[in-house]
């Protein structure tokens, strides 16, 4: 459940206790990523790898400043809670789905930690009544808005010293979390999963009607959830990610369109045509799908293809096979 953030607690319950020890695991977090980076990137770029290295001692630093200011505030037990546990933070990517990914790629992930770093200790002081806690929660946003241009840190390319350019990178790839994130699941949800029951009542009853209706409930019955699981999985406060509700549209109607794709075609009354028509919808929304995440979601073109064919392959004979018993 807690994929749509069910089971989560919702940023805004957590005590003045509990964000600074969300800071700190956090920051513990963010220093492990790059310290992470920093060792793939050592053997073909060392120079870069030495940036990670210090932008993972920056890290530690914040951690440190967090532990001092928890001690004395609230005493030496730290209450255990991370990013997982609450609702509307930016997934960051497991490193070892990272290991493969070019220095830019690299590049790209970290412009996007920072951005979200900044936005969630911008918001955590807007939590706290505290003097000393709201402080230190501006002076480290300062310092994530402060850090020296990444691109030129890292040697890539000229950006002007006010790093807005890379301000608008790192918007550029929120408006991928914002909308071809949500759009995308709803798109592979609907495609796939709406697969089995039509070609079950397909192969069952040999009705181009009655597989047609069963597809148009199919498709709209799950928009209607996943556009319900996508607004309220986030308000988009710390993620950056944007309305709720837009995204919850944006990923409702894609599954929609996901499913009525390959229902559509059994409005013509010739079965065979139909469902002939409709396989080879199949195939093209599947390809679709492979394409948008090598695109977008940095998954090598392959690997996506083989995982969203191969899943929908076994999907689409489900039905069959069911509608055939």
């Amino acid at each position: 459940m807690a994929l749509f953030g069910f089971g989560k607690r919702p940023f805004s319950d957590l005590s003045e206790q509990e964000i600074v020890a969300l800071a700190i695991s956090s920051e513990e977090d963010d220093s492990r990523i790059y310290q992470a980076y920093a060792e793939m990137l050592r053997e073909r770029y060392p120079a870069s790898a030495a940036v990670f290295d210090e932008m993972a001692e920056e890290e530690n630093t914040h951690r440190r400043w967090l532990i001092d200011l928890h001690t004395q505030k609230f005493g030496e037990r730290i209450p255990l809670i991370r990013r997982e546990n609450v609702t509307g933070f930016y997934e960051r990517r497991p490193t070892w789905l990272t290991r493969h990914l070019s220095l830019e790629k690299i590049r790209d992930e970290a412009l996007v930690m920072e951005a979200s770093a900044r936005r969630f200790y911008v918001q955590a002081g807007k939590r706290t009544s505290d003097a000393a806690i709201r402080k230190l929660l501006g002076d480290l946003a300062a310092a994530e808005s402060g850090h020296l241009s990444l691109a030129n840190r890292l040697g890539l390319t000229h950006l002007p010293d006010d790093v807005k350019q890379e301000e608008n990178e790192a918007a550029h790839r929120l408006f991928v979390l914002q909308y071809i994130q949500p759009g995308l699941v709803g798109l592979m949800d609907g495609s796939v999963s709406t697969l089995a029951p039509l070609f079950a009542a397909a192969f069952a009853t040999h009705n181009t009607w009655d597989t047609f209706l069963v597809g148009m409930a199919a498709s709209i019955g799950a928009g209607i959830s996943m556009g319900f699981a996508e607004a309220l999985s986030d308000d988009g406060a710390l993620s950056g990610r944007g309305s709720p509700w837009i995204r919850g549209v944006v990923s409702g109607a894609m599954t929609m369109v996901g499913g009525l794709g390959h229902a559509l075609p059994y409005l013509i009354p010739h079965f065979w045509w139909a469902t002939g028509v409709a396989a080879v919808l199949v195939v093209i929304e599947l390809w679709a799908i492979s394409w948008i995440r090598w695109k977008y979601m940095d998954t090598p073109f392959l690997r996506a293809a083989f995982q969203i064919v191969v899943g929908g392959a076994l999907v689409f004979a489900t039905g069959i096979l069911i509608g055939s018993a």
